[in-house]
């Protein structure tokens, strides 16, 4: 598990947005403009403590260190031990906030709701979860058959030929995410299919994306998927693959995520508060407030694929319940 600490390839970028929210109060933020929740540098202090997500963990960082430069009195602590990991700490009462890469679950919510764990649901992005390989690795395209066909359960495939002839005669080496992750969830669920729960286990897993790059862009014939920040960040080591889902081989990016033209593998990012903090710890409150007011700046300096402006209506709408 990694604490707060900026360890963006963006950091410049965060450098320059924190300026320019010093210059105008942190009120212009892009399609995330003009929250009537937003109180920073409210003089509240206090701290503030979430875990989850490895793939949403840049930008609730970001988010804090920004923050930090307004308020320096509001200490907030970010880790990163998955989204069911995340979800355990935060339905025993151990964390204000919880990254999620994916919805909670009926358990989850059983749980918290048996500990009297109240919360809300706040979509902060939208992410192209990103299948990679090593960049000297002559594949460009998959498609969605060949990715089931690589990642189910009990798969076989232990070279690029047994997928397509044409492709290279490279064996396989897998990275992925651990099965506390929700990247690793939705890639069994949604992409998988919706009867699966797991997916092949014979492939080195972390959660942490940055050991996934690592593995990746260091091994020959590797392949990995992870959020598409972490893919961004690392472009220049990694190669990313496009999706063929019938329509054509389509690569990762905002504009085709947004559009919803890369299927299956685009979905939402969320952070779900916990009602008690935000409304009895005035640094929860302010950290949420700013977090939704600057959210599409936040995005974009974390190589995140901001909301549409309907998206974020109904996140803004979402967080006046709390």
């Amino acid at each position: 598990m990694k604490s707060t600490s900026i360890r963006l390839a963006a950091l410049p970028a965060v450098a320059v947005l924190s300026l320019a929210l010093a210059a105008c109060g942190g009120a212009d933020a892009g399609t995330a403009t003009g929250s009537d929740n937003a109180d920073a540098g409210s003089g509240a202090s206090g701290s503030v403590k979430i875990d989850g997500s490895s793939t949403v963990f840049p930008m609730s960082d970001a988010a804090g260190e920004l923050l930090n430069e307004e308020n320096p009195d509001i200490q907030v602590s970010v880790s990163e031990s998955g989204t069911g990991g995340g979800f355990e700490k935060f339905c025993a009462g151990e964390t204000d906030i919880s990254d999620a890469s994916r919805p909670i679950e009926k358990e989850e919510a059983n749980i918290c709701k048996k500990e009297g764990i109240e919360y809300t649901e706040l979509q902060v992005a939208t992410d192209a979860l990103t299948l990679v390989v090593h960049p000297d690795l002559a594949v460009d395209c998959l498609t969605t058959e060949q990715v089931i066909q690589l990642w189910e359960p009990g798969s076989e495939v232990t070279n690029w030929q047994e997928l397509d002839p044409s492709f290279p005669d490279q064996d396989i080496t897998l990275f992925g995410p651990g099965t506390d992750s929700g990247t690793y969830d939705y890639m069994a669920a949604e992409v998988i299919g919706e009867e699966s729960e797991t997916t092949r286990e014979d492939y080195e897993a972390s959660e942490d994306d940055n050991v996934l790059v690592q593995g990746v862009a260091g091994t020959e014939g590797a392949t990995g998927y992870f959020g598409y920040t972490y893919y961004e960040q690392n472009s220049e080591t990694l190669k990313a693959l496009s999706i063929d889902d019938g329509n054509g081989c389509v690569e990762p990016s905002a504009e085709t995520a947004q559009a919803g033209e890369y299927t299956p593998l685009s979905r939402p990012l969320f952070i779900y508060v916990k009602s008690s903090s935000y409304a009895d710890n005035p640094a929860v409150k302010e950290y949420v407030d700013f977090y939704i007011e600057n959210l599409a700046d936040i995005a974009e300096v974390s190589k995140f694929i901001p909301l549409s402006e309907d998206l974020y209506s109904e996140t803004k709408s979402r967080l006046g319940t709390l």
